[in-house]
């Protein structure tokens, strides 16, 4: 009876040892599957960093949610401002797969230095100079009544903003420049040029008409010749030493689809 007894006892305890191994080794199998997936999803996903003139922000927001739809594997993420001061950022190094930007001196600059090759660059779209007012101002009838209907108005900095750089071209062409230079008052991007005239801060303010299309608190009063000013280009391009060339070589191909112009045209750019 006693061996009998010891040969149970030996045999419950070799069972419950293949099995706590079994549960162990399932364990660790689950285990590295889901190290696995989760490497996997990670390598899958990736991020573009897009650095664009302000002026685009309400086209790319459309194209944006489009093409993250169509490609479920990519995050777009905009980085909108000046486009000097973002070529500048670039310059130093900031982590960047694509530049937007709204004038070519400062995308050139880009190519100049090797950072974007000049294969990877095309010329996009074009936009308008424009004149803007509050809806309630009835004062303002065009550029000349600047100099004697206005305390203040508003272009971006010349020396980083392109549409500033324009707008002052077009004032100097006009020979009304060194009259209200006084008068001006500078913003980092159109975007604060535009918001300034919304909230009264100045009578005025000289802006893409893409920009102010947007906008249902101001009005065109005017557009500028397009013989006062160099010609208002936007070119795109890839960042040479990007970590996702192929990802942004792909949304690249992608700006210059039909589809995307068609974005851009309803947003007021116009397109080659």
């Amino acid at each position: 009876m006693q061996n009998r007894f010891k040969f149970v006892s030996i045999f419950l305890l070799l069972l419950l040892f293949t099995v706590a191994c079994s549960n162990n080794e399932s364990i660790d199998q689950s285990s590295d599957k889901q190290k696995t997936q989760t490497a996997s999803e990670s390598k899958d996903n990736e991020k573009l960093t897009i650095s664009a003139a302000a002026s685009l922000k309400d086209a790319m927001d459309v194209i944006q949610h489009t093409y993250e739809e169509e490609h479920p594997e990519i995050t777009l993420q905009f980085n909108f401002g000046g486009s000097g001061s973002l070529q500048q950022q670039i310059s130093q190094g900031a982590p960047v797969d694509l530049f937007f930007s709204a004038a070519e001196d400062k995308f050139d600059l880009l190519v100049d230095e090797g950072t974007i090759a000049k294969e990877d660059g095309i010329d996009l779209l074009g936009n308008e100079l424009v004149l803007v007012v509050p809806k309630e101002n009835q004062s303002i009838k065009g550029f000349e009544d600047l100099v004697t209907e206005t305390d203040k108005i508003s272009i971006g900095t010349p020396e980083t903003v392109p549409a500033g750089k324009y707008a002052k071209e077009s004032l100097e062409n006009m020979d009304i420049w060194k009259d209200i230079e006084s008068k001006v008052v500078y913003a980092k991007d159109v975007r604060q040029v535009l918001s300034y005239v919304e909230t009264g801060n100045v009578e005025a303010g000289i802006v893409y008409k893409t920009d102010a299309s947007v906008s249902n608190k101001v009005e065109i009063v005017a557009s500028a010749d397009p013989a006062t000013h160099t010609p208002i280009i936007y070119p795109v391009g890839i960042i040479l030493d990007s970590k996702h060339y192929k990802a942004a070589k792909e949304f690249y191909k992608y700006l210059q689809s039909d589809e995307a112009l068609k974005v851009f045209e309803e947003y007021g750019f116009t397109t080659k």
